[in-house]
């Protein structure tokens, strides 16, 4: 059974995320812990290194990208990202690697899941939480055929296995990663599950991502997909060895 975890801090410009959430994190969960920073013109390298976790230059721009990194620097089975923003309680972590642990290939910490909650859950007005539940419902209508709905289809605070990541091939540049690898999973039909959590607003800083332009990226991705789908037909069978069952690595529409 393959059951190593490596814990990525993602970082660009989070000082004060990061010495608010890395004091309360345990690291003896993981088999290695390291940090991807964007660039950052803060201390937020200094904090890092201040906790003693190393830090990598991210090599090429962009979300995507930073994943891939994370991805190829790891030595592990299984990957969990986290995005010290202040924003959630780092305890979730360890239970993103129970799931990993017990069998799932793909474990999104969920602010739209029951029992969970978004940062615009105390407005009337919720752009963001309205605008990632009409594309989960997409994402559902058009290719999941088994298993549970991802409702966070954004949220980067997730785990997955290495062997699932690569067969997702998710694009290397580009924002459109956490999306691209809910409908991967529905596609391959991977193990996946979303566990509820509850996210606090930001205490300092504003969003990276941009509502107009990232959403204009993220439409262009879900078009791209819809076309490969239609070109595509099924291919092999993968057996999933955490939980040592197969899952049909297929491109169905």
């Amino acid at each position: 059974m393959q059951n190593t975890v490596s814990l990525c801090f993602i970082a660009w410009n989070e000082q004060q995320g990061c010495e608010i959430d890395l004091p309360l994190i345990d690291r003896t969960l993981f088999n290695e812990v390291f940090a991807i920073d964007g660039g950052s013109t803060d201390a937020t390298v200094p904090v890092f290194e201040r906790f003693n976790i190393p830090v990598y230059k991210q090599t090429t721009p962009g979300l995507n990208a930073a994943y891939w990194q994370a991805v190829e620097t790891s030595t592990s089975d299984h990957v969990i990202v986290f995005f010290p923003k202040g924003t959630l309680s780092p305890s979730i972590l360890s239970t993103v690697k129970d799931h990993l642990l017990n069998g799932q290939e793909l474990a999104i910490a969920s602010r739209m899941a029951k029992g969970g909650r978004n940062e615009e859950d105390k407005r009337w007005f919720k752009p963001r939480k309205w605008g990632i539940c009409c594309l989960a419902l997409f994402a559902a209508l058009v290719w999941r055929r088994e298993g549970p709905i991802v409702w966070d289809v954004l949220h980067g605070v997730k785990g997955f296995s290495r062997r699932a990541f690569l067969a997702m091939n998710p694009s290397r540049a580009g924002v459109s990663i956490d999306l691209e690898m809910v409908v991967r999973s529905y596609r391959l039909r991977i193990p996946r599950v979303e566990f509820p959590v509850i996210e606090q607003s930001r205490p300092f800083g504003t969003t990276k991502f941009k509502i107009i332009p990232t959403g204009i990226k993220l439409a262009r991705f879900l078009l791209t997909e819809v076309l490969e789908s239609l070109r595509q037909r099924p291919v092999a069978q993968a057996v999933s060895p955490a939980s040592n069952s197969a899952w049909t690595i297929r491109s169905l529409l």
